[in-house]
């Protein structure tokens, strides 16, 4: 039996119209119009309500198995789904084992099993010395690989120097799938620290200029070079810095296969707003001034910043050092899976963006970067019928009881946004409406 969802705003890959969504089984039957629902279909109609692919986030940690006290697959895929999402990739690292063999892969993958609420894949890492096991992880399903050119905040995942990198880039370049690369260089850093050692850690200006343009900078120009000698598909992740922009629209003018993502957090809060010991603020690369944000916005409108991932990296209260206030000893990380849609909206509004400029950087274009196009990230005849429901008028105050994940914990507390998520489907079923979720988790991983 088919089920058939009236809007008025439907956002498909040809723009926003009016129409019917409609559902048969697991799958997207067709966008048509109310004329042409079967007789025998289930009708919703969702009034001002508008209709959106459910959200692919690439960049979240959710840390199980080994760190499942710090966020889990229950939890994490819990708050997407409140959130919008209904595929999420998982970093290699922050779990134990970390995902840089194909024995740590399956153990993750065990671990998943009958905790999912929404769907999920695999990065692979790509660490100091596992260059033998990047083609292995690739036939075993990861959709790519993360590296660190930095060390990472974990000792077991390694962060890779040039000739390891180098080593690595032939097999990576042959599996044919994305590398993500964590773009900050040591050099830059140490320098800039030893010239702090006196200064007061619990100022936001002294953890600020502890991470320079100058460590993301090099490190895009490193990679887009080696970009072009071995041509691997080249993402940089979580980009803070807009003095990169003109470099990276260079490359891909030069048709080198470069990505690019940054964060809701750099795109709504900037350094002049963050107060002395506010931790829960503190992430690497850092959250640089107001003038470097509104070029990262200028950046997605023309095109250069492709996709905003959440890089969803949540710890234990007491990790984020709020007593202290010392943002050297802080935890670097921000959750932000139920809301960041909602935080989007808000600033998209400010800026004459679009319900369809959101779905491209939070649905296609992080499909397209996984490898699931096919499946996930749009609204279209055949893929499966992932979408939410969408007040964009509701507006709402973030409470400790709206963020689902394992610690309640968010530099987003207290803040006012507009945009609401009614309800998550995936694959027909509602995983989340209004406030409460399905019963029994329903989510699986997803391959190429």
């Amino acid at each position: 039996m088919a089920h058939a969802y009236i809007s008025k705003r439907i956002v498909t890959p040809q723009g926003t119209r009016p129409g019917v969504l409609l559902v048969e089984g697991e799958k997207i039957r067709d966008i048509c119009s109310p004329s042409e629902i079967p007789a025998d279909a289930v009708v919703l109609d969702c009034g001002d309500d508008a209709l959106l692919p459910g959200l692919v986030d690439t960049h979240v940690h959710i840390n199980q198995p080994g760190r499942t006290e710090w966020e889990g697959f229950r939890t994490g895929t819990r708050a997407a789904a409140a959130g919008g999402y209904t595929t999420l990739v998982d970093m290699p690292l922050n779990c134990l084992p970390e995902t840089t063999t194909v024995d740590a892969l399956e153990q993750k993958r065990s671990a998943a099993q009958g905790e999912c609420f929404i769907d999920w894949a695999p990065w692979g890492g790509a660490v100091a010395d596992n260059q033998l096991h990047i083609l292995p992880l690739a036939h075993a399903g990861v959709l790519g690989f993360k590296c660190f050119l930095i060390y990472p905040g974990c000792d077991g995942f390694t962060m890779i120097d040039r000739q390891q990198l180098e080593a690595a880039l032939p097999f990576i370049a042959e599996s044919r799938l994305p590398l993500l690369v964590h773009a900050e260089l040591a050099g830059p850093i140490d320098a800039a620290t030893q010239g702090l050692r006196d200064a007061d850690w619990r100022k936001y200006a002294t953890y600020l200029a502890s991470r320079p343009d100058q460590a993301e900078l090099e490190a895009i120009r490193l990679m887009i070079r080696l970009c072009r000698q071995y041509g691997f598909r080249l993402h940089i992740v979580h980009l803070s810095t807009a003095l990169a922009l003109d470099e990276l629209r260079a490359a891909r003018a030069e048709g080198l296969p470069v990505t690019v993502e940054t964060c809701p957090h750099y795109l709504h809060f900037s350094a002049e707003v963050i107060a002395d010991g506010a931790t829960l603020l503190k992430c690497a690369p850092p959250i640089r001034n107001k003038e470097n944000q509104q070029q990262l916005w200028s950046g997605l409108r023309d095109g250069i910043i492709d996709m905003i991932v959440t890089d969803h990296s949540p710890c234990p209260p007491a990790m984020k050092g709020e007593e202290s206030g010392r943002f050297d000893l802080a935890w670097g990380g921000i959750a932000s899976l139920s809301v960041a849609l909602s935080v989007i909206h808000t600033e998209c509004r400010q800026r004459d963006f679009t319900l369809d400029d959101i779905v491209r950087w939070m649905g296609s274009t992080p499909a397209a970067l996984a490898g699931l196009s096919h499946r996930a990230g749009a609204l279209a005849a055949g893929h499966d019928a992932n979408f939410i429901i969408f007040d964009s008028d509701a507006e709402f105050t973030v409470t400790p009881d709206r963020l689902h994940y394992r610690h309640a914990i968010s530099p987003y507390l207290n803040q006012t946004l507009r945009g609401t998520v009614i309800a998550t489907h995936l694959r027909g079923e509602a995983v989340y409406r209004d406030g409460s979720f399905a019963q029994t988790p329903s989510g699986r991983e997803v391959t190429l």
